[in-house]
């Protein structure tokens, strides 16, 4: 593909970090474990920032071959209206949650910018923190979230293999590689706060794809080094429509790029979802891990009535509750953080706070 960017394509801007993530690396697991706790431990302390996501709605209009919510599947559609976003966040405010990511599709008539924006005002007025995971949009309409509360975007490349790219979006506006790829830095032009990336592991080769991942989120630190940045590591998960990766990231790869991330990025958020089981997930606490979701539905609401017919964007595979969850953080002596913001905060960044 012509016109990728510079930051993509130049390999010696991950150079540093390549050598830790070959199969044949020298290296041993252990110690990289051992230089990430250290690093972990340094910058971040004995804690864990926890958030939990709400999935607003499940309409879309592009036909990702690899998501449960893509417009062929025969997943029930539905939105949450005020009143039940209103219920579900404070549901889940009773479940000691402070912090949430709202979730949508692609953009369609039936969850467009307008209902998106009405949800981040009444979580804003409920939570202490808001992120969104959505459909992109431009300065302006970001700039609009962050005066109505939003703190935070989510936006996952998926894969940065333009080839595959194109293969497995097979319609709808996600088709445009470039345009997904500019997302992170309009969020972070508008003056949001903090911007989260990553690739979903196991569409494209997973070595290049971290490589990939690392080159972007330093790009983005080096132009916005004054912004919040955070990174995912979500590995495709069973689904509707039964999609199967191509390639296969192991617990071991996985945890050896959780390593290096930490190593190679000592100041960033690393985020681990209930996409992972608990073993794995209470491993990485402490490991480079710094923000967890926690008690998770993947359906639209599910936190004020689950309903264990209806089927989510994927299955979940740590599905402990909060109680749960954080007794086994304590047992590791890791703090559970459920409030480390204040809404007094909120608000766009000015420009000189975006790049300094």
């Amino acid at each position: 593909m012509n016109g990728l960017p510079t930051w993509l394509t130049n390999k010696k801007a991950s150079d540093d970090i390549a050598p830790l993530l070959r199969n044949d690396s020298s290296v041993p697991l252990e110690s990289l474990a051992a230089e990430a706790r250290a690093i972990t431990l340094s910058r971040f302390g004995r804690t864990m920032s926890l958030y939990a996501p709400l999935y607003l709605s499940n309409f879309c209009s592009s036909g990702c071959a690899y998501c449960g919510y893509a417009s062929d599947r025969t997943t029930r559609r539905r939105r949450l209206e005020s009143e039940e976003v209103r219920h579900e966040l404070e549901s889940m405010k009773k479940m000691g949650i402070h912090d949430v990511l709202l979730l949508t599709g692609e953009r369609t008539s039936a969850a467009e910018f307008d209902y998106l924006r009405r949800c981040v005002e009444i979580a804003s007025g409920i939570m202490a923190r808001v992120s969104i995971e959505a459909f992109p949009m431009n300065v302006n309409e970001y700039r609009a979230l962050a005066d109505s509360g939003c703190t935070g975007v989510t936006i996952y490349q998926e894969t940065y293999d333009p080839e595959q790219y194109r293969r497995l979006h097979r319609w709808g506006p996600k088709q445009n590689f470039l345009e997904r790829l500019e997302i992170p830095e309009r969020a972070l032009q508008a003056g949001i706060k903090t911007v989260g990336i990553g690739a979903l592991l196991g569409l494209s080769e997973p070595v290049e794809e971290a490589l990939r991942v690392l080159r972007h989120v330093r790009h983005l630190s080096r132009t916005y080094w004054r912004a919040g940045l955070s990174v995912s590591f979500p590995r495709i998960r069973p689904q509707t429509g039964g999609f199967q990766p191509e390639f296969t990231v192991s617990d071991h790869f996985l945890a050896r790029m959780i390593f290096a991330f930490r190593i190679g990025l000592p100041d960033v958020e690393l985020v681990l979802s209930t996409r992972e089981s608990p073993a794995f997930r209470d491993g990485m606490a402490g490991l480079g891990i710094t923000r967890m979701s926690i008690a998770s539905r993947t359906t639209v609401g599910g936190y004020l009535e689950p309903d264990g017919n209806e089927k989510g964007q994927f299955e979940v595979n740590d599905d402990r509750n909060t109680k749960t969850f954080c007794k086994a953080l304590e047992a590791k002596n890791i703090e559970p953080v459920f409030k480390n913001w204040e809404p007094v905060y909120n608000g766009p960044n000015t420009e000189s706070e975006q790049t300094g």
